[in-house]
């Protein structure tokens, strides 16, 4: 396993991180833990799950997951770097209560307090804004991080789907108050959704964050979907059939599939690959629902890209260019 530091931070972690997002709503509590159990006997260090993953009325349920594994013991907990998230609204009988939600200095400390007990464990590692909270001053969010971390119950703290600007924003308060700031930024990220390439990877590299994206396959799309569905082993649904009837679209994901078929490889550790190839980006985030998609995940870290398949992917699923010469003069 390689191993990368996380942002301007000292943190070392490993290049994939492992998504936790299915575990409950679709992994069973056994294989959520036999899937960690392979995850770090492979080295892979770095979990993400969210305080609101379980969804609908088992809100809560991942971290629960995570945390009867860490009770198993052998260093799990030691050995885990761990980052959940604050945002959604966690009310009181799946509720939407005020106060329960989004970045409140109260819903910070509840919500930490709750993740904690869930969790079975006394800190977090990276504690991130699930979004952007355009009500509460980052004054206001920096001073309840501040008091978790001199607590001890926060290290670092991270954010997702941040726009450019926010980070800016975020972490110029936090100088003004001698505060860390944001080491990470988690953002939606893959071959053929690069916007992030505007502003938010260059923000994260100007000011030090780690890149985690989410979606590296786009909902499985980059995962050879088109051959899946000729061969009948998989049917299209929701974000991946609307994307599909896109006839440019579809035409781009064939085109994604014939050179990765001329070349021998296998379409979504090339997915994977390509994103450990992009400046900035500290690791993607897998969601495997088994051991075996895991396996499959971890193959991508062993995959080096020639330039000529490199070339060939920029040319189906170009980049904006850089910022702001793509859109300006």
């Amino acid at each position: 396993m390689e191993y990368t530091q996380l942002g301007r931070t000292g943190l070392k972690v490993s290049r994939l991180v492992l998504g936790t997002m299915n575990f409950g709503p679709q992994t069973d509590e056994a294989t959520s833990h036999a899937i960690m159990d392979t995850a770090l006997d492979a080295g892979l260090n770095f979990f993400d799950t969210a305080n609101v993953y379980g969804w609908a009325e088992n809100k809560g349920r991942t971290e629960s997951i995570i945390g009867s594994w860490f009770a198993k013991g052998d260093g799990r907990r030691d050995r885990t770097v761990l980052a959940t998230k604050v945002y959604g609204n966690m009310g009181p009988d799946g509720e939407a209560w005020p106060n329960h939600d989004k970045l409140s200095a109260l819903n910070i400390r509840r919500a930490v307090e709750a993740s904690l007990k869930r969790l079975g464990t006394d800190y977090i590692d990276v504690y991130q804004f699930h979004h952007v909270d355009r009500a509460t001053p980052f004054e206001e969010i920096w001073q309840a991080v501040d008091v978790l971390v001199q607590q001890g119950k926060v290290l670092y703290a991270g954010s997702s789907n941040f726009p450019g600007y926010k980070i800016a924003q975020a972490n110029e308060t936090a100088a003004r108050r001698g505060s860390v700031g944001l080491v990470s930024e988690q953002c939606l990220y893959n071959l053929f959704e690069r916007r992030a390439e505007m502003e938010v990877i260059p923000a994260a590299q100007e000011y030090g964050l780690g890149v985690i994206p989410w979606s590296p396959l786009h909902g499985g799309l980059l995962g050879g979907v088109l051959k899946k569905e000729t061969e009948g082993r998989r049917r299209t649904e929701g974000r991946a059939a609307a994307t599909l009837a896109d006839p440019a679209a579809r035409a781009q994901f064939q085109a994604y599939e014939d050179l990765l078929d001329k070349h021998g490889l296998q379409p979504g550790e090339v997915a994977l690959a390509w994103l450990l190839t992009r400046p900035g980006v500290t690791g993607p985030i897998v969601g495997p629902r088994t051991p075996e998609q895991l396996a499959g995940a971890l193959a991508a870290l062993e995959l080096e890209l020639s330039e000529e398949v490199l070339a060939g992917l920029d040319e189906i699923f170009p980049g904006p260019g850089p910022s702001p010469e793509a859109f300006a003069w």
